[in-house]
């Protein structure tokens, strides 16, 4: 196998030069490919910049050293890349996709998005891949020519990581790939597995950060207790903040060099001459058994020990009442909506009010909410 971090794109990625192209035909770029241009452009999106005040698991305003969905796009991205190095994909493609998977997140984390939800139940939904694409191409508003970011396809099918079929039906083209059974490229699918790999360490550090979790429950997790052990046989007497750090840094490491080593070892044995073939083939970015079972323990402690935690549990509640009174107030009165989203309700209702409220951050949410609700704001 070619070491294709020093060399040209592998026959199974994804080249710009033999992309499916952008809605909106336009010039080609100068002095970057396809790719970097839509890299470029999320960086330089609003939504993008709006990540930096909605959060994972805490609420924004509960502490400064806890992770957004910025900074979580970033420790994507940075994962992804590396490993796309390796594996000789498109690394800008890798990036642009890491970077942009979050875009359509509500404030508030998951709790947001399961209350944005039950608010859409009968408006068709809402799921934040769907939304992510939605901002991509339509909700910015950028451009003279197109509404959106007019992305290529490639970075499209790649922020669109789930779908119904009865979604995929409408969406077209970019989410075809739901009704024939195939995969993303490559770099879609390395994003995907990136993005997992992170919030899940991630939400270790922050959960040992904030004490929901003690390093004590930790010992029970294998990968965890494991490169904890051989931090201290390496570091005796090390610990606070530098043993959390030594240990999460291994755990990270030897998830990339599983999944580096995992898909090299898949990608060979299926030999995809294109991008097509890799599409055509059973999913080839992956861990290994062993790995996989370790990173699965791993999600359900998390689940159990921290996402159920009383005190997150507690902010989703008053997350779930926030939006749910957004929801209800702005459609009981769609005046109330800032003019262009006035424009946008006459049309559709639901979803203006469900875009409005997706684009919030955590803190301009809890403002809204208090100047909707709050007696002392009654003005604002």
């Amino acid at each position: 196998m070619p070491d294709w971090s020093a060399t040209a794109l592998a026959p199974w990625a994804a080249d710009p030069r033999s992309s499916r192209g952008r809605v909106h035909p336009e010039d080609a770029p100068v002095g970057r490919d396809e790719y970097q241009r839509d890299r470029d452009r999320i960086i330089h999106s609003t939504a993008f910049r709006r990540l930096e005040y909605k959060t994972q698991v805490f609420v924004n305003h509960e502490g400064d050293l806890f992770r957004t969905r910025l900074t979580h796009s970033l420790e994507v991205a940075q994962i992804a890349r590396s490993i796309a190095r390796n594996l000789g994909l498109n690394e800008s493609l890798t990036e642009a996709i890491s970077l942009a998977h979050d875009l359509g997140h509500t404030p508030f984390g998951h709790a947001g998005q399961d209350a944005l939800n039950e608010c859409m139940r009968e408006y068709g939904g809402f799921e934040h891949n769907l939304q992510s694409l939605r901002v991509v191409d339509v909700l910015e508003e950028r451009y003279a020519e197109f509404d959106g970011l007019n992305l290529t396809f490639e970075a499209r099918e790649g922020i669109l990581k789930h779908c119904s079929r009865r979604n995929a039906r409408e969406l077209g083209a970019v989410a075809e790939r739901f009704l024939a059974g195939t995969q993303p490229s490559l770099e879609a699918q390395l994003a995907n597995l990136a993005d997992e790999l992170a919030y899940n360490n991630h939400d270790v550090d922050d959960g040992l950060r904030s004490g929901l979790i003690t390093l004590e429950q930790l010992g029970e997790v294998g990968i965890f207790s494991r490169h904890a052990r051989e931090v201290t046989s390496r570091h005796p007497g090390l610990t606070g903040r530098r043993l959390i750090h030594e240990t999460i840094r291994r755990m990270i490491n030897s998830l990339v060099v599983d999944l580096t080593a995992e898909s090299l070892r898949r990608i060979t044995a299926a030999g995809p001459a294109s991008i097509d073939e890799a599409r055509r083939a059973p999913p080839l970015v992956g861990f290994s058994d062993s790995m996989a079972a370790e990173h699965g323990e791993l999600k359900l402690f998390l689940r159990d020990s921290l996402y159920r935690h009383y005190r997150v549990l507690r902010m989703s509640a008053k997350a779930r009442r926030i939006i749910g009174e957004l929801f209800q107030a702005f459609m009981s009165d769609p005046r109330l909506l800032p003019p262009q989203d006035q424009a946008r309700a006459r049309q559709d209702a639901a979803r203006a009010v469900a875009d409005y409220i997706a684009g919030m951050t955590d803190r301009y949410a809890i403002r809204e909410h208090r100047r909707l609700f709050g007696i002392e704001e009654a003005g604002g």
